[in-house]
């Protein structure tokens, strides 16, 4: 199980859904024609690419034009051997070379332009979160236009939008370890395995998968972590051409900012954080923090299914509809057409996948109650858009990238003794996801390699970073809005008293304060709260 307050951002699930999808499809890898890379320090060969979005969405943008590059970027960007762009030189100059030294990674680029830009200000980077989601493909979903969800047209019209994917994800070179047989199990396993031997069984899965990622890439495990991934966000800026970064990073890209913000506060033009993860907290705090963040956002679920009753086929206790599902789900799954067993992980991520967006939680209750009919093809649809399965049983590399990332930022890694501790605490204090959040801490703890954890400080010297939060969101919970603002120094809060994983660009007040920001450079007043709708 992975950890839930790192994973992908839910404004692409919104944008699709608009779309008439579930929850993001993201491309398959292979088989494109790649525009060389550029060698570190150099400008990229942009080459017109619209066969991206019609591998991604189906189809082309009216009015947009897909151009797209890659750039090699160091592999240790503090090994001394290289500076950083703009001349500055990386610390640790001088040391002695490390794993990665003089090697580099490929990070792919795609760049977006309307048709109809005038008074081009530049370009805005765009990171979904994850870690491991894929900044082309969202910058993609995002150029569609607000009839469909995406960004507004006065943003269409002012910037190039630049998607990236970051190092180890995707297009980047990716990290690829986990087998999909591992993830399936992974994904299928029971979410709180309480007996010892349940445990220790989830142990060996887990071990197996470290033990596995460790045999490909050993001690270069730890150059996926976050820091090294915001010094190639400067070396994009760069390639871009601008002199100061405009970015809008979403849940873990609100950490990727707030990384940039603190290495170059001088580079910063505007950035939006929105999703906002707190880097004080540790591994522990971080996933206790989204258990409470996700029964939160379940409370609100089963208040919606009691007083929409027509809507909610599981009404009027879905608390009790959803618990009675997943206990039936560890001793007898049901069974899919093609054999494939709902069982209690599959359940369990269906409800984890629903909460992301409003507008899965009908689709939730839904599946809920033909799973109770003998028919899991709800559930599968729900699960496997989070875990990213296709119908063939093949994964993408979000998960991968997600581990690997999320525990190379890692300095303080639970016991297992520790884990058991929390996980009967937490199924005390959040009974449906507690447990599930504590046994995933596992994850990190049988991973190998050492940490190259990111700083957390102010940002001394940067403009106003806006901040926004939704006070129903489940993976990023509300509180760390205002802590990740108060962190920087600089930070000012936007609220949106809404449902969901993030809030730009999904309501009028919402768009038009992050608008303002982006475009004229004008700052809401810290502290503005919009309605829900």
């Amino acid at each position: 199980m992975r950890r839930f307050r790192l994973t992908l951002a839910g404004l692409t699930a919104a944008v699709v859904l608009t779309a008439g999808c579930t929850l993001p499809a993201f491309a398959p890898r292979g088989g494109d024609v790649e525009p060389e890379a550029a060698p570190p320090g150099t400008a990229p060969t942009w080459q017109s690419c619209s066969e991206v979005p019609r591998e991604v969405v189906g189809r082309t943008a009216p009015g947009m034009r897909y151009e797209c590059a890659r750039i090699k970027v160091p592999r240790d960007w503090t090994n001394g051997n290289t500076a950083s762009p703009g001349g500055t030189a990386s610390p640790g100059g001088g040391a002695t070379a490390g794993p990665g030294a003089g090697e580099t990674f490929e990070i792919a680029l795609i760049r977006i332009r309307s048709d109809k830009q005038r008074d081009r200000i530049g370009s805005l980077l765009i990171n979904p979160g994850g870690p491991g989601g894929s900044g082309v493909d969202t910058a993609v979903y995002l150029t569609f236009g607000e009839q469909f969800g995406g960004l507004p047209d006065a943003v269409l019209e002012r910037f190039d939008i630049v998607g990236f994917d970051p190092r180890g994800v995707s297009r980047s070179s990716p990290v690829e370890c986990i087998p999909d047989a591992d993830l399936d199990a992974t994904f299928g396993y029971d979410p709180d395995p309480e007996s010892q031997q349940s445990f220790d069984d989830f142990v060996a899965l887990n071990r197996q998968i470290g033990q596995g990622c460790g045999a490909k890439y050993g001690d270069q495990l730890p150059l996926y972590g976050t820091e090294q991934a915001a010094r190639d966000i400067d070396a994009i800026r760069a390639a871009v051409g601008d002199e100061k970064l405009t970015y809008l990073g979403y849940s873990y890209g609100t950490l990727l900012g707030a990384t940039y913000a603190q290495l170059f506060p001088q580079r910063v033009r505007a950035l939006v954080l929105d999703g906002a993860v707190d880097p004080r907290q540790s591994l522990i705090e971080g996933s206790e923090s989204q258990a409470r963040g996700f029964e939160r956002a379940f409370g609100n679920f089963t208040r919606w299914c009691a007083a929409n009753a027509n809507r909610c086929p599981i009404a009027p206790d879905a608390r009790a509809a959803v618990t009675s599902a997943i206990d039936k789900a560890k001793v007898s799954p049901v069974r899919s057409a093609d054999g494939r067993e709902a069982t209690a992980g599959w359940v369990f991520y269906a409800v984890i996948s629903s909460l992301y967006t409003e507008s899965g939680w009908q689709q939730l209750a839904r599946a809920i109650n033909q799973l109770e009919e003998g028919n899991p093809d709800g559930v599968f649809r729900l699960a496997d858009a989070y875990a990213e399965r296709d119908e063939n049983g093949h994964y993408t590399n979000l998960f991968d990238a997600n581990l690997a990332i999320n525990c190379a930022d890692e300095e303080d890694r639970p016991s297992l003794e520790r884990i058991r501790q929390l996980q009967s605490q937490w199924r005390t204090q959040y009974p449906l996801f507690g447990p599930a959040l504590a046994a995933g801490l596992v994850s990190c703890t049988e991973w190998p390699g050492g940490s190259d954890p990111y700083p957390k400080g102010r940002a001394d010297g940067a403009p106003p970073i806006l901040v926004v939060g939704t006070t129903g969101d489940p993976a990023t919970p509300y509180e760390q809005t205002p802590a990740l603002a108060e962190m920087l120094g600089v930070g000012r809060v936007l609220t949106w008293e809404g449902e969901g994983h993030t809030a730009y660009p999904q309501t009028p007040c919402i768009t038009r304060a992050v608008n303002a920001y982006l475009i004229d450079l004008t700052v809401p007043a810290d502290g503005t709260r919009c309605p829900a709708r």
